[in-house]
């Protein structure tokens, strides 16, 4: 009779994730990850063939959850107000998933990449590119959704790293700059 197994993938990727969040990228080991879920590592390599793999599986599920937020976000009938909604979601993540934020908008070796042929943003912000097209229509969309996000990840990525030092109201900036994107990309 085999014996049943004592982790899952499941786990390895929650471990990973927190790991991941809690300590950063370089943290994120296969020795850490098997600590995490009590067995050794030559043990984990039975669920995941090596830390490139265990990176993908884990930024296949960053990008899953907030694929979901977003989504989340963009549910009301206004797309000024659901770009606001979707903004400030992002942001929230962001703050709350430092680790993983950074592995999103990082530049990944190609190891770490999705399989080729495979595009995991395409189903995975609908809600994006659904609110987008709504505001700058089907010819624009992929331009301003591109816009959106170059802003919102630079915007929080100077957040995240302390960069604003002169004061004044931070959020009131975010809702500004917000504010001046629904405004550029309405049609």
């Amino acid at each position: 009779m085999p014996t049943p197994a004592r982790t899952s993938v499941d786990a390895i990727v929650r471990a990973g994730r927190e790991i991941l969040d809690a300590d950063g990228l370089d943290a994120l080991t296969m020795q850490r990850v098997a600590g995490a879920v009590g067995v050794r590592a030559p043990s984990l390599y039975k669920r995941v063939r090596d830390r490139d793999a265990l990176v993908r599986l884990v930024a296949a599920d960053v990008l899953a959850e907030l694929g979901a937020r977003i989504d989340a976000a963009a549910g009301g009938e206004d797309p000024a107000s659901n770009l606001r909604a979707i903004a400030e979601a992002f942001r929230a993540w962001a703050r709350a998933h430092r680790g993983s934020y950074e592995l999103l908008f990082s530049r990944l070796p190609d190891a770490w990449q999705p399989d080729a042929g495979t595009d995991p943003m395409a189903g995975t912000f609908a809600g994006l590119f659904d609110t987008v097209r709504a505001l700058a229509g089907p010819d624009e969309v992929l331009d301003a959704s591109r816009l959106v996000v170059a802003w919102a990840s630079g915007f929080v990525g100077m957040e995240l790293a302390g960069a604003f030092r002169l004061g004044g109201d931070v959020d009131g900036a975010f809702t500004y700059g917000v504010d001046r994107l629904v405004l550029a990309i309405r049609r």
